[in-house]
């Protein structure tokens, strides 16, 4: 009688094989999750990975955003011609804001619609089209779909996408959160020393018990910020723009900018201004953005002209005056690029840093608004170290499933081969 040793030990590897591959394919990424109970909301920031070559206004479509601000929240320079139909390359790593809202008690952001195309599955739909950003499972609790397999052309999806607010503040100062999804590479010094911020403050804002991660985590990194004090009944309450990038309101009437060398908002008029209200102060000559001083043997005085909100389709001006030790110098803007065209290997899994000012500060823009380009590689927000955070959540998503390389089914398939060689000797 032939020896069976080598047909069971062949189907207990095979059957250990197949264990392992199962409970990988069931592991859950984390994603940082945080409780309310109002129905107040706030402006965050995605981190997105270009899943294919887009053009500027198919990343807005995917998340029903204006593409303007996807510029202008990336430095990205406004002025180019037809730079709304600038086709990004693939892999370019993308901060894309969105509002963040309370639902069903956690903050998340619902207002991401996506239709169907004849290839999708919820799988491609949240893994390579939303970059990670969702969870095929997600989608489907989103949209009560009971037969996963089976998906409609044309068919309009809500696509949940995480996000965070605690308050709009980083240790009592003024910060936004970016929801950022971790690759492969990343560790969690390399992402605080990205974004120049410590491993101890990653770590309070996510509730973490230690630092590991793992590919298709979700981490609340702050983003330090310039905050706005327009009244409620405003359109755009709330504004806060993250260190080192701009933000356009007031129906792409205004401009506002947040650093380098302070976290002070300055806003004048967009270089896309065409029909827009009166930007002058009252009982002045001075436009928005406009500063005057004049040095006396008490100090400087110093006026401004500053924004106050878009109220009714009113830019509302305030006029300001000042007396301070020292005349301030001319405004600095954080550095602009040109429309990306290529991927370095380091913005294909977040951007690097913007420059710091030295000191010199950076050209003063003219009156359209748009500070000098300088090329390279997509900027980051250049952003000072922050300090721990005042509050935070965290749980596991559900079923965020991690991609899996082809070798788990590769081992299966050959030691399936195997066996049935053995069988047949």
């Amino acid at each position: 009688m032939p020896n069976q040793k080598p047909i069971f030990q062949n189907l207990f590897f095979l059957l250990l094989s197949l264990s392992i591959f199962t409970n990988v394919a069931h592991v859950s990424s984390k994603s940082t999750i945080e409780p309310c109970s109002n129905s107040d909301s706030c402006n965050a920031v995605l981190g997105y990975t270009l899943y294919t070559d887009l053009k500027v206004s198919e990343v807005a479509s995917l998340f029903q955003v204006d593409p303007i601000a996807i510029l202008t929240s990336n430095a990205i320079d406004i002025s180019y011609p037809d730079v709304e139909n600038h086709i990004l390359p693939s892999q370019l790593f993308l901060k894309i804001p969105i509002t963040c809202s309370c639902v069903d008690g956690i903050r998340k952001s619902v207002s991401t619609k996506y239709k169907t195309r004849p290839s999708d599955t919820l799988s491609t739909i949240a893994d390579s089209i939303y970059s990670g950003l969702v969870s095929a499972d997600q989608i489907r609790e989103a949209n009560s779909i009971s037969d996963p397999s089976v998906l409609d052309v044309g068919q309009s999806l809500v696509v949940p996408l995480p996000c965070t607010c605690f308050n709009g503040t980083d240790n009592s100062l003024p910060a936004t959160y970016l929801s950022y999804v971790v690759k492969p590479v990343d560790t969690l010094a390399g992402i605080a020393a990205r974004y120049l911020t410590t491993i101890t403050d990653l770590m309070d804002v996510n509730a973490m018990g230690s630092t590991a991660i793992k590919d298709g985590d979700i981490l609340a990194v702050p983003l330090p910020a310039c905050a706005s004090n327009f009244p409620r009944y405003a359109s755009d309450f709330g504004l806060i723009v993250p260190n080192g990038s701009y933000a356009i309101t007031a129906s792409h009437c205004v401009q506002c900018s947040c650093g380098p060398g302070n976290l002070n908002l300055y806003c004048m008029p967009a270089s896309l201004a065409v029909s827009c209200s009166s930007m002058q102060c009252r009982n002045s000559n001075l436009m928005l953005g406009n500063v005057t001083f004049q040095q006396s043997s008490a100090g400087c005085n110093v006026t401004a002209c500053h924004y106050g909100g878009y109220v009714n389709g009113t830019i509302v001006t305030s006029l300001s005056t000042s007396l301070q030790p020292r005349c301030p110098g001319a405004q600095q803007f954080p550095p602009l690029i040109a429309p990306p065209n290529s991927v370095t290997r380091d913005s294909m899994f977040a951007p690097s840093p913007s420059p710091q000012s030295n000191g010199a500060g950076t050209p003063t823009p003219k009156s359209s608004g748009v500070p000098t380009t300088t090329t390279g590689s997509l900027p980051g927000l250049g952003l000072p170290p922050a300090n721990s955070p005042i509050a935070s959540a965290s749980s596991d998503a559900s079923s965020l499933v991690n991609s899996l390389a082809t070798f788990p089914s590769a081992f299966v398939l050959f030691f399936f081969v195997k066996l049935m060689m053995s069988m047949s000797l």
